[in-house]
Formats: structure tokens, sequence, C-alpha cells
């Protein structure tokens, strides 16, 4: 998923950053493992601590307070937040509970993954765009890599929604007529 991630960001000439909290630099990783992630990735900001996703990210510290971390409206700030601060087309993150234990009253396995990027705020899209809500089961490791994948999936859902009639008839030609 990530290498048509890549592949995708470089054929549109777009750029991404990432914002994580409970994956600790796992969607980074993921992406920079692509050969060629150079020319599109423009880095990550690893905000674990609550207070981190306000000061770097510049997620509203009154939100923070009143719902926690864990929160939709949290990962879409986050999202548009990491898309400003390093200045990318594309900006996502995750946020939730991977365990132990729960986290600000959610349960294990609850986690938030979002996507800010030209489409949504050319559609008046406030907080972040596009936010997904997850409620992953398993292990501590499984539910890091299960938000992995979804951002990555949320994202190339989006590229794809975006992609126009032309762009996809021009990128059928270039892989063959596939």
């Amino acid at each position: 998923m990530a290498t048509e991630l890549v592949r995708l960001l470089t054929v549109r000439g777009e750029t991404l950053a990432v914002a994580e909290s409970l994956t600790g630099g796992l969607v980074a990783a993921e992406i920079t493992g692509v050969p060629g992630a150079s020319r599109v990735f423009r880095g990550s900001v690893t905000a674990y601590a609550t207070e981190l996703k306000h000061e770097l990210l510049g997620v509203d510290a009154t939100l923070l307070a009143q719902r926690g971390a864990v929160d939709p409206q949290v990962a879409g700030q986050m999202a548009a937040g990491v898309r400003k601060a390093l200045g990318a087309d594309w900006g996502i993150a995750t946020t939730g509970v991977a365990g132990p234990d729960p986290q600000d009253g959610q349960p294990v396995g609850t986690v938030y993954v979002a996507v800010d990027g030209p489409l949504t705020a050319r559609a008046g899209s406030a907080g972040g765009g596009k936010v997904e809500a997850l409620r992953l089961n398993g292990s501590r490791a499984e539910i890091r890599m299960e938000s992995v994948r979804s951002v990555l999936a949320v994202l190339l859902q989006q590229l794809a929604g975006e992609q126009t009639g032309n762009e996809r008839a021009q990128d059928t030609e270039r892989n063959g007529g596939f």
C-alpha cells in the first residue's frame, strides 16, 4: 500500500507529512521503506504526549482538555497541523488506544485516522477533512499495525477520489492499458 501511495504522490507531484500518536513512527517507517519516498515524504511528528499535540501540531488546547487525545476532531486537527507545519500537500494522522489500558475514557482498540489535503481544503471542510473511526481488536502490536494500514488506505481513497478522468486515462496508458 505504501508503494502505491508513493507512486501516486510522485505522479501527481504532491507531498505528504505524517502526525502520529499511538503508531509511534510506524506510518513514517512504512512510507520511508519505499524506494523513492524522499520525492514525496516531507517528514513526520510523533506527538505521543498529549501536550505535544497542541504545542507541535496546533491541536486546540481546550479540545484536548475537554475530550482528551483520543477523539475524531483531535485526529483531524493533527492531520491539518502537520500538513501546515511541514509544508505538505497532504497530512495524515493517527491517534487512539493500543492498550493495554483504556485512555481518556476510551477502550483499547479505539482509533481515529485522518487525512487533510487539497481536496478537503477546497471543499471548505474544517478541522482536518476526512476522519475515520476504527474499533480494532487484537494485541497492542496488531492494533498499531492495523492503524498504519488504515490511515494509508484512507489517503489512497482520497487520492483515487480526486483523480480526474484525464489523469486516470494517462495513468492507464503509462501502465500498459491495464
